[in-house]
C-alpha cells in the first residue's frame, strides 16, 4: 500500500475525483496555455508544456493571465478532455467560474478545492490524489483503490450570507426573465465563493467571452439569447476570433468562421455594441477615475484599473456578461478602496536611452515577480512614460500576473502620491539589468535571424501607434517574403484612415485586420512555411509559441519594420540592455 497524507482545504466547487497528479509551482493561463480541444499545455514557458491534463488532478498554485481561461476549461469539461479535479494554492475566479457555467448549463463538473499556499508544496514528489468535497488525500504511488465518495457533505447556501435588494430578489425569481434569473444564480455562486457580502452597481459591460473557444462557447451564448437575455449597462465587445467583414477573403476556414462570427452576432443579440476590440480604453466611452464597472481581458482590466483609475476585477469570461445582464457585481476585491493598496515595492534601476521595447519587457517580469500581489513601481517618473508604454507594459504584466492593478510612483493616478497606495510595510524588490537581459532572451525563442512575419496590434492598434507606424514605414517596401499584419479596432482604424496613417501603411505593404487579434489568428493570416514571427508585443511574444507554433523575435516597432524590410532580425539588444551584457562578456578575474 502506497503512503498516504491528508489535508483540508476550502472547496470552490463540491465533488469528488481520483486520478493521477500533476503538479507545478507556477501558476496556468488556460487561454493560450491550453488545447480546447486536447487539453495539452502549449505555453511553452510553462514546466507543465506538453503534458496532457485530460483526467489527471491538475494542482497549480493559481491561474493567471487572460480572462479567457474560464471559457477553455469549460470547453475542456463539455468535450472530456478536462482535468479530474483542480487542485489551487489560492482561489481563482477565472477557473472556478468555467466551472460553474459548465455546471449550470451542460450539467457537467469537476471538483475545485483550494488547500492554501502553505500545504500546496506537500503535493511536490506525490504520485497520486483524491479530491472528496473539503478533503485531499496524496498516494506516493497509484493505490489500488480509493474510499467510496462521502455522502455528509454539507451543502452551503450561495445566497444566505449576501445583502440582496428587491431588484436582486426579482431578478432572482425570475419575474425579470430565465437569463437575467440564470445570470443571477451564477453572480451569486461566485460571489460567495469570494466572500462578498454585498453587491454593487455597475455603468457598463466589457465583454470578453465572445472569443470563439470551441462549439461550447457558441452554445452558451445562444442559449442565452433564447432565455430572451438583454444587457442593463452600456456594453462593449471584445475581440472577435474572426475579422467579421474579411474573414472569407482572408483564407480563413468557415469551420472556424461561421460560428466565431455568429458568437459575435449572440451577444450583439443581446444589446452588446459592435466593438470588437481588446482595447475598449481607446473609445470615446472609456470609464472614468472611481467609476465601478465590469470589464473582462486582462490587458483591459488592467488598464482599467492602473492608468484610468476605474474599479474593477478581473472578471472571467461569462461572469462578464451575467453581471451585464444584472448589472450588479460582488463588492469585492479593487471595487473596495482598501483592497487597492500595494503589496509589493519594486525599484527599477536608473537606466537611459530607452525604447518602446522597454515597458513590455518590463511588465512581463514585473508580472512574473507580483503574482497575485499589487506591485508599486518606483523610478519610472523621469521616464515619462506615454499612453502607449502604460498599454504595453500592462498587457505583458496581464500576461504574467494574476493582480489586476498596478501603480507607478508619480506616473499612474493613484500613485502620483506614492504613500496613498501603501498602507504599512511593503517587502521590496530590486531589479537589475541583468535580471531583464534574461526576460528578453525568454522573449526571443528564435533561434536563427529569419523573419517571415512581423506581427503588430497585441493589444489593438492606437491612432498614435499608427502615427508612429506610417512615419516608420514612409517611402520603404516590405521585403517580398514577409507578412506584416497589424490588428486594430474598427473605431481607431476609421480615425487612422482619415488621418492619412493607412495608405502610407498600406502602400508599404501591410495588412490590417480589424475585429479580431494576434492571440486568435493563426493560418492562412501567418503562411503555413512561416517559421518565425517578430512582434513588439510582450504579450503576443510570450504566448505565440504555444498559440501557432511558430518561434519569436521581440523588439522595438522600429526594429520590427526593419526586419520586415530585410526579412531578417538584427539581433541587437536594446541600448539600455547593453550594459548587462557588457558586464556578463567581461573577462573574470
Amino acid at each position: 500500500m502506497s503512503g498516504i497524507s491528508s489535508l483540508e482545504g476550502r472547496s470552490l466547487v463540491d465533488g469528488c475525483a481520483s486520478a493521477p497528479l500533476l503538479y507545478a509551482e507556477v501558476g496556468l493561463s488556460f487561454w493560450g496555455g491550453v488545447d480546447p480541444f486536447s487539453g495539452e499545455v502549449i505555453d511553452r514557458h510553462h514546466p507543465l508544456s506538453g503534458e496532457c491534463l485530460a483526467g489527471r488532478v491538475l494542482a497549480i498554485p493559481s491561474g493567471r493571465g487572460s480572462c479567457t481561461g474560464s471559457s477553455v476549461l469549460m470547453e475542456l469539461i463539455s468535450n472530456g478532455h478536462a482535468p479530474a479535479a483542480l487542485v489551487l494554492a489560492e482561489a481563482d475566479e477565472i477557473l472556478t467560474l468555467g466551472v460553474l457555467v459548465a455546471q449550470t448549463l451542460f450539467q457537467r463538473s469537476l471538483p475545485v478545492l483550494c488547500i492554501g499556499k502553505e500545504a500546496f508544496g506537500q503535493l511536490r514528489g506525490k504520485a497520486f490524489a483524491r479530491v472528496d468535497g473539503t478533503g485531499l488525500s496524496l498516494y506516493d504511488s497509484t493505490p489500488d483503490d480509493t474510499p467510496a465518495p462521502r455522502n455528509d457533505r454539507p451543502t452551503e447556501d450561495a445566497h444566505s450570507s449576501i445583502e440582496l435588494t428587491a431588484h436582486d430578489r426579482a431578478l432572482l425569481d425570475g419575474s425579470q426573465g430565465k437569463a437575467a434569473q440564470v445570470a443571477m444564480q451564477i453572480v451569486l455562486r461566485m460571489a460567495h465563493i469570494q466572500g462578498a457580502k454585498y453587491l454593487v452597481d455597475i455603468t457598463q459591460a466589457h465583454i470578453d467571452g465572445c472569443i470563439y473557444t470551441g462549439p461550447a462557447s457558441l452554445r452558451f451564448a445562444q442559449q442565452l439569447v433564447a432565455w430572451g437575455a438583454k444587457v442593463r449597462v452600456p456594453t462593449t465587445l471584445n475581440s472577435i476570433s474572426v475579422d467579421q467583414r474579411r474573414w472569407r477573403e482572408l483564407g480563413i476556414d468557415p469551420a472556424l468562421g461561421v460560428p466565431a462570427s455568429a458568437l459575435g452576432d449572440a451577444y450583439m443579440a443581446m444589446g452588446a455594441q459592435l466593438s470588437f476590440t481588446c482595447a475598449p480604453y481607446l473609445l470615446d466611452s472609456a470609464p472614468k477615475a472611481g467609476e465601478q464597472i465590469v470589464w473582462a481581458e486582462s490587458n483591459a482590466v488592467v488598464y482599467a484599473n492602473s492608468v484610468l483609475g476605474a474599479r474593477t476585477l478581473k472578471y472571467p469570461d461569462y461572469l462578464d456578461i451575467c453581471i451585464a445582464l444584472t448589472g450588479r457585481a460582488p463588492l469585492i476585491g479593487c471595487h473596495l478602496e482598501d483592497q487597492r493598496k500595494a503589496r509589493l515595492h519594486i525599484e527599477v534601476p536608473p537606466l537611459s536611452n530607452l525604447d518602446d521595447s522597454f515597458y513590455p519587457l518590463l511588465g512581463y517580469h514585473i508580472g512574473a515577480l507580483a503574482g497575485s500581489r499589487i506591485p508599486l513601481i518606483s523610478g519610472l517618473q523621469q521616464q515619462h512614460p506615454i499612453l502607449d508604454d502604460l498599454k504595453a507594459f500592462g498587457a505583458a504584466f496581464a500576461t504574467t500576473s494574476a493582480a489586476a492593478l498596478f501603480h507607478i510612483a508619480g506616473v499612474t493616478p493613484e500613485a502620483l502620491d506614492p504613500t496613498r497606495v501603501i498602507d504599512g510595510p511593503l517587502p521590496v524588490l530590486k531589479l537589475s539589468l541583468e535580471e531583464l537581459r534574461l526576460s528578453w532572451q525568454e522573449l526571443n525563442s528564435a533561434r536563427d535571424a529569419r523573419v517571415d512575419v512581423v506581427s503588430l496590434g497585441n493589444p489593438h492598434f492606437s491612432l498614435s501607434e499608427f502615427a508612429r507606424l506610417a512615419s516608420l514605414c514612409q517611402g520603404r517596401h516590405r521585403h517580398p517574403d514577409v507578412v506584416l499584419a497589424i490588428t486594430c479596432g474598427r473605431t481607431v482604424l476609421e480615425q487612422a484612415r482619415a488621418a492619412g496613417h493607412i495608405a502610407v501603411i498600406e502602400a508599404f505593404g501591410a495588412v490590417i485586420i480589424s475585429d479580431t487579434c494576434w492571440c486568435m489568428l493563426g493560418e492562412p493570416v501567418i503562411p503555413p512555411a512561416a517559421r518565425n514571427l517578430m512582434t513588439n508585443s510582450g504579450k503576443y511574444a510570450h504566448y505565440a509559441p504555444g498559440l501557432v507554433g511558430r518561434k519569436v523575435h521581440f523588439a522595438s516597432l522600429a526594429e520590427c519594420v526593419d526586419a520586415a524590410c530585410s526579412a531578417t532580425a538584427s539581433g541587437r539588444l536594446p541600448q539600455w540592455l547593453q550594459a548587462a551584457a557588457s558586464l556578463e562578456n567581461a573577462p573574470h578575474v
